[in-house]
């Protein structure tokens, strides 16, 4: 199964962190754009891979992008997940992660996340990752493969100490605001840190507030070494 060439925005100056950002149904782009036209990040480089085109239950079956297949909207505790679409994108995931690596960035200067399906993915993929990463951000998602998911975790676990940082809009009516609270009060009881952060009146969609958030926090998580940062 096949998909476009991710896209990549790369860094203006020396390249010494790398932010792979995974899409639900919206565009991510915009969060780079956004930070060039401030300046901001300019030692980091986005890297926007594409889903494969992929049947979606919940919508009669009509090919699209997806990350894996939605057969249904129920309950969290209850629904029921594409578990080898699931895999099949956590390889994806880690491959970029370990192509990051192998091009010179060190891994603590590798940060994963995403919208929507794709920060669900990067939830999954970054705690499963046999590599410890920088850090890990999910907007507006939610638990996959909850009754699997620490089976998957390698043995080293290491990013048991990997800060998580998520944000979810309470009038979300596509990903429920009850789903996001619930999978990070469950990352929490697994272990690991999670900063959760509720945005008041907003849908599925991202608001100015979060990005300010997410911005904060990867300045906290792969700060600029500028000339003094030695080789990579």
């Amino acid at each position: 199964m096949s998909s476009a060439a991710a896209l990549v925005v790369p860094a203006i100056k020396r390249h010494t962190s790398t932010v792979i950002v995974a899409h639900g149904l919206g565009d991510r782009m915009f969060l780079a754009e956004n930070w060039r036209l401030r300046n901001k990040f300019e030692e980091t480089k986005f890297v926007f891979p594409n889903a494969p085109q992929i049947p979606i239950t919940v919508n009669m079956g009509m090919r699209m992008p997806g990350w894996y297949d939605i057969s249904d909207f129920g309950d969290l505790a209850t629904r029921s997940d594409d578990e080898a679409g699931v895999l099949r994108s956590q390889k994806v995931f880690h491959s970029l992660i370990a192509d990051e690596i192998k091009n010179g960035i060190p891994t603590e200067r590798i940060v994963l996340g995403g919208f929507s399906q794709g920060g669900a993915m990067s939830l999954m993929a970054g705690i499963t990752s046999p590599t410890k990463l920088g850090g890990i951000f999910g907007l507006s998602c939610y638990l996959l493969l909850r009754e699997k998911l620490q089976s998957l975790v390698p043995a080293e676990n290491p990013n048991k100490v990997t800060p998580i940082f998520m944000g979810h809009g309470d009038a979300d009516q596509v990903v429920r605001y009850t789903w996001g609270k619930m999978t990070a009060e469950k990352l929490k009881e697994w272990g690991w840190s999670v900063d959760f952060k509720t945005y008041m009146g907003l849908q599925h969609s991202a608001a100015p507030e979060e990005i300010d958030d997410l911005e904060k926090y990867l300045n906290q998580r792969i700060p600029p070494l500028g000339d003094k940062g030695g080789a990579l």
